[in-house]
């Protein structure tokens, strides 16, 4: 078959996959002019700067699989590729690794001053008292995420001897405390003790900006902070500032957010270290990247199982299973960001005809999009079990043909510190469209939006109308309201979806002006 390459891929990728096929490496199609010439081509591999969008997959009539030679797939369409049955390929393992060490050597080079010391050095000048660094050992390590890239800088800091605590809302207190960490509360908690705040998170609506001016203004001035995640995640101009008037004593960053970049303010800061995003930049890791991404278009080529899938196309699914895959994956999300504690057991139950078919691919949609913009790399069917298992969460699926209610019930449960969430849906109409039915333990009927508020709160007359009133003063349209109760006078649901996100202050507002006992915006 024919392989299209268009950006550099390590010569053992190309000599594995040259064992089998014919491959062309055409590195002017990263640019441009890829939608005019994927044609005649069965597998497109790709690294991080070809745009595959849905013009390119729908002109690869032959298309049967795109492969990404690392782990982000930003730069393509995984829902237009699941749509056209074209399967989606990363190598999500190939450089976690050389991001954590990438990581360390960043931390020590801040702490040591080495960028400064052989730059003076260099420049003829001896300077030993200026460049005095501290040690790491004794100190704390403050980690923000712990995927797998963060949990392996956890490890390799435990070796430096430092103290070790950690903010990630979905990993357990158990997880933390198997790898020596002190789970923190909330991210005020971290950055108020850290001397080194380490960042592992992926770029997502919720983590963007994470750390502004307040949250710098939390941490200690001799502290430090680095970001070899993605770029976005710290405000950079916060940031500047606070390093120019002394608030904090150094970063160290690998990653921006905009790249490629050679102009920054922060470039003519002293106590500032910088690489261009060489998180990922060793030969071992391209290495591996090229040799399993080769693995993986191999296998695919070949009809085999493929390991390191991103999406399931659409000929692996049966009919009356592939409806509810969006479904299953959105009440994952959405029981996430309604649980206030990390999940540790997660169930799903299929209530009414869908129970009757086999329901591993929906449980695994759940479980995907329970871990979707919690872990640093894309969450896959393939994968998900094996995330879950390192965050230490259970899963566990039940099956009724019988149903009272619905022809078909989809309900995802999950066990949390805090207590039980639920949430369940169905799909309606000759279109499938998606409807809540079912959140904590109210019943509801609304149709899942990019915005959703949920309250609970004592029921009594004029709730309605402040909420109403309140967002209508901050400019925010309501585009569906359901309330459900249990009784009158007794705990009730506010549900409702909004054009835009609240801000936080407007939400504070609400919760402080009706008194409600709990406020979750997704």
């Amino acid at each position: 078959m024919r392989i299209l390459v268009t950006e550099p891929l390590s010569d053992r990728g190309l000599d594995l996959l040259r064992e089998e096929h014919q491959v062309d490496v055409r590195t002017d199609l990263a640019s441009g002019g890829l939608a005019e010439a994927i044609a005649p081509y069965d597998a497109l591999v790709v690294r991080s700067q070809t745009k595959v969008d849905a013009s390119v997959i729908e002109a690869g009539s032959n298309l049967k699989v795109i492969a990404r030679a690392g782990i982000g797939l930003d730069n393509v369409d995984v829902e237009a590729a699941t749509r056209r049955g074209v399967m989606v390929v990363n190598a999500p393992q190939s450089n976690i690794l050389s991001a954590a060490e990438h990581t360390l050597a960043l931390i020590l080079a801040s702490a040591r001053n080495v960028p400064l010391a052989d730059a003076a050095l260099r420049s003829g000048r001896w300077e030993r008292e200026r460049f005095q660094g501290v040690e790491l050992h004794g100190k704390t390590l403050g980690i923000v995420g712990l995927g797998r890239v963060g949990t392996m800088v956890a490890q390799r800091a435990l070796a430096f001897g430092m103290r070790l605590i950690a903010f990630d809302p979905y990993v357990s207190r158990e997880r933390a405390r198997e790898l020596s960490i002190e789970l923190m509360p909330d991210l005020g908690a971290l950055l108020v003790q850290a001397d080194i705040v380490t960042i592992h998170l992926p770029r997502t609506a919720e983590t963007e900006g994470l750390i502004g001016e307040r949250e710098l203004g939390l941490m200690k001035e001799e502290a430090r902070i680095v970001n070899t995640a993605r770029g976005g995640i710290v405000d950079e101009e916060a940031l500047t500032e606070a390093l120019r008037d002394g608030r904090l004593a150094g970063a160290a960053l690998d990653v921006f957010s905009e790249e490629p970049v050679t102009e920054h303010p922060l470039f003519g800061l002293p106590n500032v270290v910088v690489t261009p995003h060489l998180g990922a930049a060793t030969r071992e890791a391209q290495d591996k990247a090229g040799a399993a991404i080769a693995e993986m278009v191999r296998l695919a080529l070949r009809g085999e199982f493929v390991p390191y899938a991103v999406n399931v196309a659409a000929a692996e699914v049966t009919e009356q299973v592939r409806p509810f895959l969006p479904l299953a994956e959105r009440l994952g999300r959405i029981l996430t960001g309604l649980a206030e504690a990390p999940t540790r057991r997660l169930g799903v139950e299929y209530v009414g005809r869908i129970a009757e078919a086999d329901t591993r691919v929906l449980t695994l949609a759940a479980v995907k999009g329970a871990l979707t913009g919690v872990v640093h790399e894309p969450v896959s069917y393939v994968n998900a079990p094996t995330i879950a298992r390192e965050r230490g969460l259970e899963v566990s699926e039940r099956r009724s043909p019988e149903s009272q209610d619905y022809v078909n019930l989809v309900v995802v449960r999950g066990a949390t510190e805090a207590g039980e969430v639920e949430v369940g849906g169905t799909l309606v109409g000759p279109r499938n469209a998606e409807r809540l039915v079912r959140v904590y333990d109210f019943d509801i009927d609304m149709a899942p939006s990019a915005h959703m508020v949920f309250f609970r709160y004592e029921d009594r007359p004029g709730v309605i109308g402040s909420v109403g009133t309140i967002l209508g003063e901050a400019g925010i349209n309501i585009a569906s309201m359901e309330v459900g109760r249990k009784e009158a006078g007794g705990l009730a649901l506010m549900c409702l979806t909004v054009d835009s996100p609240i801000p936080a202050e407007v939400l504070d507002r609400i919760v402080s002006a009706v008194g409600m006992k709990s406020a979750r915006q997704l």
